[in-house]
């Protein structure tokens, strides 16, 4: 399977219009060949904690119609969103559609970075899905940082992790770099990194979207400026 890990400049607190930008990459990504297409952490509102905390118009769930445009681009995806759930707080959620736009699972990032634990609640179950003969882990953002996730989803038979996340310039370049080569040699995962590029919040994302094999190879890469795709074949052997 092919499968494109995406990065693009969000526009703040803007649902149709990062659900359009994130529909127009899963595009390229189809018209690449990749099956699925993961994109970054909290794409449809761009990294704003302040703003989905004041605006509950900001959260979405998994029918929210403003998320037609990405269900309805003929290709499997990961979309990250402020989620809404039963309680006060939203989540930060990764839902994973299929090519037909049916949703095949939910997950709530378990781990919250700093501010983030101000304005989300956290999950407390491990996501997993099965797409195409290959079984995927998800994760998001600091979750990756925690070796155990990685080592769970390998023990259950996953071939992929799935990283929607947003790295910053500075020191998160170099963590962008270290942490995720570092999962698919500890754990025999294939490591998929989709991350913000540009004007995150009060980041600045440092793109470098990415796809490693088992043992850490870099398969794919793209840059630290531009908008796009890059797709890597993704097999279920090592």
């Amino acid at each position: 399977m092919k499968i494109a890990a995406a990065q693009l400049t969000c526009i703040p607190a803007d649902v149709p219009g990062n659900a359009a930008r994130a529909a127009a990459l899963a595009g390229q990504a189809r018209d690449l060949g990749a099956e699925l297409v993961v994109f970054p952490e909290l794409v449809l509102t761009g990294y704003e904690p302040e703003a989905i905390a004041a605006d509950p118009g900001l959260w979405v769930d998994a029918e929210d119609p403003r998320l037609d445009p990405v269900r309805s681009a003929g290709i499997a995806s990961v979309v990250n969103c402020a989620l809404r759930t039963d309680g006060p707080r939203p989540a930060i959620a990764s839902l994973v559609f299929d090519a037909r736009g049916r949703l095949l699972t939910t997950y709530l990032k378990q781990h919250l970075y700093q501010q983030e634990q101000d304005v989300f609640g956290a999950g407390g179950s491990d996501g997993r899905c099965e797409l195409g003969g290959l079984r995927l882990s998800l994760a998001i953002c600091y979750d990756n940082h925690f070796p155990d996730l990685a080592a769970r989803g390998a023990a259950d038979g996953c071939r992929v992790q799935v990283a929607s996340s947003l790295y910053g310039t500075g020191d998160g370049v170099r963590e962008r770099a270290t942490v995720h080569p570092a999962i698919a040699r500890d754990h025999g995962l294939y490591v998929v990194l989709a991350n913000h590029v540009g004007p995150a919040g009060a980041w600045t994302g440092c793109g470098g979207s990415a796809i490693w094999s088992p043992g850490g190879a870099l398969l794919a890469e793209a840059d630290d400026r531009t908008p796009s795709v890059v797709v890597a074949e993704v097999g279920s052997a090592a």
